[in-house]
């Protein structure tokens, strides 16, 4: 019997591979074409005269009521012209970054047809990073200042829990997280499942939009908080059961345990050794644990609510 239990297991894993690689052949041949417009890289080698062609070319990158003498005071602000060397010996080349790029709209594509690849931008933003990705119409702005890397002195003072997500390895799961927020409309209910489970199909959309990407990056985890989350998987959970936390409406909920954080709070020993946003990487198991057990599209996926999903996940968290 447990010869035949092995060899099931073994026969389902090898046709769930074998159906992946078949659709990652179809989405290796989905058409994208888009354009990079390295705009930090103009600006930073632009003159006064320079500048008020890049003006008419791009008037959207110039709002009107900023005059031509702030933009001429910013080429020779000292401060730029550092962002501008940092970020030039960074991204000396965009190419790579291109590459997954294209991989990522492909798959958007594949999974939802009426996507149009965005004309992209990369820009700089005075270390704006609360908004180190802006997708807006049909423009896709990356702040390539926010990705020098935790350890730049651009950063210091800045918190390590966000600080350590600075790094170029997060463009492309940031601007996937700028596309997945497009799809899924934002709880209307208070209760903190509700918000997990938004976050966990931003999450699961991920998964779809950018599959070779560790999971620890899809999330923004170091390698050593994705594995604490899920070896501590029982613990966080029986603490939300425990707690009845799921259909709870405290919007502080968020905070302890949606939000970045330095960590989570359970008010508990283990806080300081939990990374934050946990209620994320729970919501995520529980969209999986759904569409693993369920025949949903994408779609109903989408429109599916929390507490449905909840009830058909039945998820069991590892031991």
């Amino acid at each position: 019997m447990y010869k035949k239990i092995i060899f099931l297991l073994c026969t389902i894993v090898l046709v769930s591979c074998n159906e992946d690689a078949k659709i990652e052949k179809e989405i290796a041949a989905v058409p994208v074409d888009f354009e990079v417009i390295r705009f930090d890289r103009e600006f930073a080698e632009a003159t006064p005269q320079k500048l008020m062609d890049l003006k008419q070319e791009y008037p959207f990158l110039f709002p009107q009521q900023f005059s031509d003498s702030v933009w001429i005071e910013k080429l020779n602000d000292t401060i730029q012209k550092e962002i501008n060397i940092e970020v030039g010996k960074e991204f000396s080349s965009f190419e790579n970054q291109r590459a997954q790029l294209h991989s990522l709209f492909q798959h958007i594509k594949y999974y939802f047809p009426k996507f149009e690849a965005p004309k992209v931008f990369t820009v700089t933003s005075e270390v704006d990073y609360k908004n180190k990705v802006i997708l807006q119409n049909d423009y896709l702005f990356i702040s390539l200042d926010t990705y020098l890397g935790e350890e730049h002195h651009f950063y210091v003072g800045i918190q390590e829990f966000l600080k350590k997500n600075f790094r170029k390895d997060q463009i492309i799961p940031d601007v996937a997280n700028a596309y997945a927020e497009k799809y899924v409309e934002r709880p209307k209910s208070r209760t903190f499942l509700a918000h997990m489970v938004y976050y966990g199909k931003l999450l699961y959309l991920k998964d779809k939009f950018i599959p070779e990407t560790p999971d620890s990056e899809k999330i923004g985890y170091t390698e050593e908080e994705f594995s604490w989350a899920q070896k501590n998987e029982a613990q966080i959970w029986r603490y939300f059961v425990e707690n009845e936390l799921f259909f709870d409406t405290d919007t502080e909920l968020y905070s302890r345990f949606l939000y970045p954080a330095p960590f989570s709070k359970f008010y508990l020993q283990l806080d300081a050794e939990s990374p934050s946003r946990l209620g994320q990487y729970i919501g995520w198991q529980i969209v999986r644990s759904y569409m693993d057990k369920t025949d949903a599209s994408l779609e109903e996926m989408i429109n599916t609510d929390a507490e449905t999903i909840f009830n058909k996940a039945n998820f069991k968290p590892r031991k």
